[in-house]
């Protein structure tokens, strides 16, 4: 008997699968990739917790198919933010469903509790995503199981439903008993892991869309990393507030931007590539604040085929007020 689960990597998908696997059934712990995850990179981390508890680890990217069919046009609407929660579990869901066959597996598990979020985990929502991923029957939940209409794998004596949790609420003491029966390591603490949750990031998307309504994968890292700037003319202007971020702002390839070089130690910086001159000139100079203070005078800056000469006349005060 094999089993697929939702996993993100957080505490509660890590013990739904411990609690499976210590009855005896395999499980795979599938990682669904939206592209609006952290901004750090968990691999380590997944793999670590799935070490633990013995589940193999596997990722799906449905980038693409997110932005197409969920980002912008989600049945149930959005959360707080930009998070369309209950369209994206479903999404995820079906996406599970999709590989059960090629992966051998025979249900579908998550680390849901009933009535932790109250707008995404009450009983309602939690229907709501197996009708949006027909997934009834196959979609059990191991932490609130017992509070929770029987599944296929209870029904058939898969697994023993006496030996699931009847977790309800917001309360996570079980979750630590759980915790400590398991000897669990490492283990993150409860929070939303999805960028789509933070008022800050949503207001990005919100200004990228007022600009540029063709959103598509390649915009996703220009969102992620570096100081957002809109600029008077319309220019978006991303900076990289250090080292890290530098280099993955140089991995960028987007044909909508263009980088900004020069000599000077600094921030990597793009720019939207149809910017206006005074757009790249006002860019330059706010580059400039940014810079390490060991210059003076005029700088000339590569930015495409064009070259911009400028004095550093601005400071990162002036700057503040181009933030997204």
């Amino acid at each position: 008997m094999k089993a697929i689960a939702l996993f993100s990597g957080g505490l509660d998908s890590t013990l739904a699968m411990k609690i499976i696997i210590d009855q005896g059934i395999e499980v795979i712990a599938c990682n669904i990739n939206t592209g609006f995850g952290s901004t750090k990179d968990r691999l380590t981390h997944m793999k670590n917790m799935c070490n633990q508890v013995g589940a193999e680890f596997r990722s799906i990217d449905i980038q693409e198919e997110y932005i197409e069919q969920i980002l912008f046009t989600p049945k149930y609407g959005y959360g707080k933010n930009f998070n369309p929660c209950i369209d994206c579990h479903g999404k995820m869901f079906e996406v599970a469903k999709r590989v059960m066959q090629e992966w051998g597996a025979s249900f579908l598990i998550s680390g849901e509790v009933l009535g932790q979020r109250p707008m995404s985990q009450n009983g309602e929502s939690l229907q709501k995503v197996l009708d949006l991923s027909n997934c009834e029957g196959l979609l059990l939940r191991p932490l609130s199981a017992q509070a929770l209409t029987p599944t296929i794998p209870e029904i058939e004596g898969w697994v023993n439903r006496d030996k699931l949790e009847n977790i309800v609420g917001r309360n996570r003491d079980r979750q630590l008993e759980l915790v400590k029966k398991f000897e669990l390591k490492d283990y993150e603490g409860p929070g939303g892991g999805c960028l789509l949750t933070d008022e800050h990031f949503s207001r990005k998307i919100r200004d990228f869309i007022a600009y540029d309504p063709h959103f598509v994968k390649a915009d996703i890292p220009t969102l992620k990393y570096g100081r957002q700037l809109r600029l008077p003319d319309g220019a978006k202007l991303i900076i990289g507030r250090n080292e890290e971020e530098n280099r993955i702002l140089e991995t960028i390839e987007n044909k909508k931007y263009t980088p900004i070089s020069t000599q000077l130690f600094g921030p990597y910086s793009l720019i939207s590539a149809n910017s206006t001159k005074s757009d790249k000139i006002l860019a330059t100079k706010i580059i400039l604040a940014y810079c390490k203070p060991t210059f003076s005078g005029e700088q000339t800056f590569t930015i495409g085929e064009d070259k911009v000469t400028t004095l550093c006349d601005l400071n990162r005060s002036d700057a503040a007020k181009y933030f997204i």
